[in-house]
Parts: structure tokens; sequence; C-alpha cells
């Protein structure tokens, strides 16, 4: 880092103090996601403590720390709307996983059971300085492993040192020994940790929608439904996907259960029925495109055409990093080349036009239609005055983006994570120059390397148990599966 740049990064940290503190950012081409402000070039944006002031060209304000990014796109950072951070150190330990069934015996029913608290912590940290580090600003960890408040905790905890826009969906594990504590310790997790709406992290219930992987304690019902709404959270569903999914969202419409502060993941091979229930309920959608077509989710095929056929804009996620890549830009580029091969496929041999997505629209998902997904829009996903500044700054003079012709083509096509100089989160700087700032990667490598050996050590101690229940379980969804 050249002395001017830790020059620069020692004024910001230390204004970062002052909570009416002034960043400009000038000269770049900002490409807001905002419906009503588009793209600017040749722009500048004010920062006022942690939110953004004004967008437009030659701002000036007295006082403020000013930072010249011409050569550069300006953009919102992007949402990962579902991820199980606390895999994390076990990173792409099975990159050829056949089916959810084989996720579920390696992952679920063998690993996880092994971790401890401060596994939690190494896995749910790593992850979101991942996120960071490629431009996420804002990721929901479907916290799945809370096996004791501790493991809870934690996991919280990770969120919080990383500096990351967080949601903490919590549920209990699939399988294996656990306090029972959940879901009713989410109520002291709601006092201790989520007091106010108006911070980096928020919390939510994460359940399962059918009994068929985990039984029925995880399902989503009525009693879950209860919990949510005495504690005024949102709810995040895993494993939407099918027709015993498709049964259960219309019954749930039925019962009055879904709303707004539904989000329903994956949401891959489900009936009309169930599509116009959520629709109608406003429930949000949040896609999976490596997960779903890498690991074969059902029918395998991101269902981005039918929730944009019922006047819903999803969200995207990564989802598992034990098998799949850990960006959001992979993200958006497989989702782009899903959908518009298959809409060419749809009408080869006729005279019909093929309805394509565009980039401008995956984008969108990765940013405002993914906030809007976690009900965060309100605070993030937009370079909108009045919202938070979360976002990122792209060389678009490097050597796989220059030059710059389309501002948003290249971040969905040409950029990747060695291109974002910059990445903010509520106006305090977390990447600068192309590295985390405040993160000691030495120390933070050894942690990683320290929780693998320990979970490797109990995994080889405890090799080849595997409990009846979870084996009957996980025998009975494939055998659900191949039906």
């Amino acid at each position: 880092m050249t002395e001017h740049l830790l020059v620069t990064l020692k004024t910001l940290t230390a204004a970062e103090r002052d909570p009416d503190r002034l960043v400009l950012l000038t000269g770049g081409t900002v490409v807001t996601m905002d419906p009503s402000l588009g793209t600017v070039e040749r722009a500048d944006v004010l920062l006022r403590g942690d939110r953004i002031a004004e967008v437009g060209r030659g701002l000036t304000a007295a006082n403020a720390v000013v930072i010249d990014v011409s050569g550069s796109i300006v953009a919102p950072g992007f949402v990962d709307t579902h991820r199980h951070a606390w895999q994390a150190q076990m990173r792409r330990t099975i990159p050829d996983v056949d089916d959810l069934v084989g996720y579920l015996q390696s992952t679920l029913v063998r690993v996880a059971p092994l971790y401890e608290p401060h596994d939690m912590y190494v896995g749910t940290r790593l992850a979101a300085l991942t996120a960071l580090d490629g431009g996420i600003t804002t990721m929901l960890d479907f916290s799945h492993n809370s096996r004791t408040r501790e493991h809870s905790d934690a996991a919280i905890t990770g969120l919080l040192d990383a500096g990351i826009r967080g949601v903490h969906a919590s549920m209990s594990p699939h399988f294996g020994d656990w306090d029972q504590q959940w879901p009713h310790d989410l109520a002291r997790l709601r006092s201790a940790y989520f007091s106010t709406d108006d911070q980096l992290l928020t919390l939510r219930l994460a359940a399962l929608a059918t009994p068929e992987i985990a039984g029925a304690r995880l399902a989503y019902g009525h009693d879950l439904a209860r919990v949510a709404a005495d504690l005024d959270i949102g709810v995040s569903l895993d494993a939407v996907f099918g027709a015993v999914a498709s049964e259960a969202i219309v019954r749930w419409e039925r019962d009055g259960l879904l709303g707004p502060h539904i989000e329903s993941i994956h949401s891959t091979a489900l009936s009309a029925d169930a599509w116009s229930a959520m629709r109608d309920t406003g429930v949000t959608v949040s896609l999976a495109p490596t997960s779903d077509t890498q690991i074969g989710l059902e029918d395998a095929v991101p269902p981005v055409d039918e929730a944009l056929e019922h006047g819903i804009r999803p969200g995207l996620s990564v989802d598992v990093e034990v098998a799949l890549a850990s960006d959001m830009f992979t993200q958006m580029r497989t989702l782009l080349a899903v959908q518009r091969m298959r809409a060419v496929h749809a009408v080869h041999g006729t005279h019909d036009e093929p309805v394509r997505i565009t980039t401008r629209d995956v984008l969108d998902f990765a940013t405002l239609s993914g906030a809007r997904t976690l009900r965060l829009d309100d605070a993030t996903g937009s370079i909108t005055p009045g919202k938070h500044a979360d976002l990122i700054v792209v060389d678009a003079e490097d050597l796989n983006t220059m030059p710059l012709h389309d501002p948003i083509g290249t971040l969905v096509l040409g950029a990747d994570r060695g291109n974002i100089t910059s990445v903010w989160v509520a106006g305090r700087v977390r990447k600068w120059a192309g590295r985390l700032v405040g993160v000691d990667l030495d120390d933070l490598r050894a942690q990683v390397h320290d929780s693998v050996d320990s979970i490797t050590e109990r995994l080889t101690r405890d090799h080849g148990h595997m409990g009846a229940s979870a084996h009957d379980r996980t025998k009975h969804v494939r055998s659900r599966r191949r039906t």
C-alpha cells in the first residue's frame, strides 16, 4: 500500500468516530441501481456519517475527506440472501457432491455435530470476511447448527467482529445432540443482540419448508409462525422445493401464515398455485443459482422465469461453500447463462422470440432486489440519498475491466473480487486498496486451520458413527426424490 493510500486510510478510520464525518468520492461512474437516478458518469457520492447524503456531479463539501475514484465504478454492495456461514472452514470438502442427500450425510450428519462454539465463530467470521472481500456488504447467515446457546452467541459474534451488515437466521441442527434450546432461545437473542432495528445486525427465524428432511420440529407451521410473530421478526424458509412444499405453501396461505415477512429459499419445481400464493401474500424469493444447478436440487433449474412471471424479483444467494463458489459474481453469471439458455431453448425451431433477462436484471437481483428479499431495502441495496452507505468501488482500468463501455456489463461479466478496491458498510471502510481493513490474516489463517484440525480429529475419533434416525431420514429423502 502506498504512503498516500496509507495516510488516507488513517484519516478515514480516525474520522469514523465522528457521526457527521464527510467523505466525498469523486469522478467515478456511479451505478446507483436506484430507478430514479440510474447510472451517472463522472459523478460524485457524498457520505455523511453512515449515510449517503448526495449523488451528482460537481459536489463539494467543506472538511470532507476527498477520494478520487475516477476510472472506477461505484456500485451498491451486493446482498447475499442465504448462506450457511458456519461451514466456511470446510470449504470445497465435497466439490463433486451429487445430490441433497450427499450433502446431508457428509456435512449435516457427520461434520455438523462435531462443531464447538469456537468453530461456529471461526466459520461465520471467515464467511463474512470473504463476503466483504468480494463486495458483499449484506449477508443472511442461515445458521442451522445452533446446538447450544453458546453456538448461537458465537455465530452472532462472528458477524459482529467481521463488520458486515448481517442477518442471523437461527435454526437448530438437523441431526445429532443439542440442548433443545431452540426456538425459545430466540427471545434471549433478540434482547441481547437485536435491541434496535437501526443496527448492522438483524434477527430472523430459520426453518425448513416441510418435515421430509429432518422431521416435524424444523418444519414451518403454526407454532413457529407464532414464535416469529411474538418477536416481530421475519422467517427464512430453506428447502422450499417440489410437490410437498407446493402443497404446504397453498396450505399456509389458507391458514394465514404467509406474508412479506417470509423468505422462500430455492423455490424450485413449485406449482403454479404455490407461486400465486407467494405472489398474492408478498412472500420474497431467494434463488441459489449454483446450488440448484450443481448439486441438482429438485429439477436443478433456478426458477427465475417463474418468479418474474408472478411479479417477484428475487434475490441471489451463495448457499453452501462446502460445494460451491463463495462470490456473487459467480451467482450472477450462472443465473444469466442458465436463464438465457432456457429462453432460447424454449423457442428453438419456432418463430417466437426468446424472453431473455439482462445483465441489469441480475445486478438488480444481487443488490436492490436482494435487499428487498430480506426486507432491508429501506436501508441498503442502492446508492440512494438517505440510505446507509453500503457500496463498493471497482477498478474499471484493470486488465480484465478496461476499457469501460458498459458499467453494468462490466460488473456482471468482467469484474471479480480482485478488482474491488474498497468496500464500505454503513460509511465505514471495510476494504481499502484491495485489502481488508483491520484483519490480521495470519491470525485468521491460524484459527481456520486450528479449527479444521480439531474438527478432523473429532471426525476421525467418531468415524463411522451415524445415528439410526439420521441415517433413516437421509435414506427417506433420497427415496422420495427418486419417486
